[in-house]
């Protein structure tokens, strides 16, 4: 089982290592959830949400998540082949958190290198803003 610690990591890279993980039949467990960021323009990466989650018509609308964490596991299950039962099985062996659970407190945190926010400039959000701004609470 790896523990690993999405705070200041670039949601899509994450995601993608992660998947990639995942298929080869790793438990993955992900902290700070709310603290991963998604690097472009404020206005641009909120209109994109919005769109998600107002798609559909008035009578069915089609589900997004709005908590930080289901956005997060959403994220690698669109980077999974999630209809066939490999991507089934790879995606049960995901778990996602806000903060840091009790009972991982005193458990070796792994970061990833690669979808590190070293090199952002000063247009990113939060997942945790983000997903105050759609209307979440947790």
């Amino acid at each position: 089982m790896t523990v690993i610690d999405a705070d200041g990591l670039i949601l899509g890279r994450l995601a993608s290592h992660i998947s990639k993980r995942l298929l080869s039949g790793e438990d993955i467990i992900i902290v700070n959830a709310e603290k991963s960021v998604i690097s472009g323009s404020r206005d641009s990466i909120l209109e994109k949400y919005k769109s998600h989650i107002n798609r559909g018509s008035q009578e069915r609308k089609a589900h997004f998540p709005k908590r930080p964490d289901r956005i997060l596991k959403r994220t690698i299950r669109g980077m999974l082949p999630y209809k066939q039962k490999r991507g089934r099985n790879a995606y049960s062996l995901l778990r996602v958190y806000i903060e840091v659970p009790n009972e991982l407190q005193d458990a070796h945190f792994e970061t990833i290198e690669g979808a590190k926010a070293a090199r952002l400039s000063a247009q990113y959000v939060r997942l945790g803003e983000l997903s105050k701004k759609l209307g979440a609470s947790w």
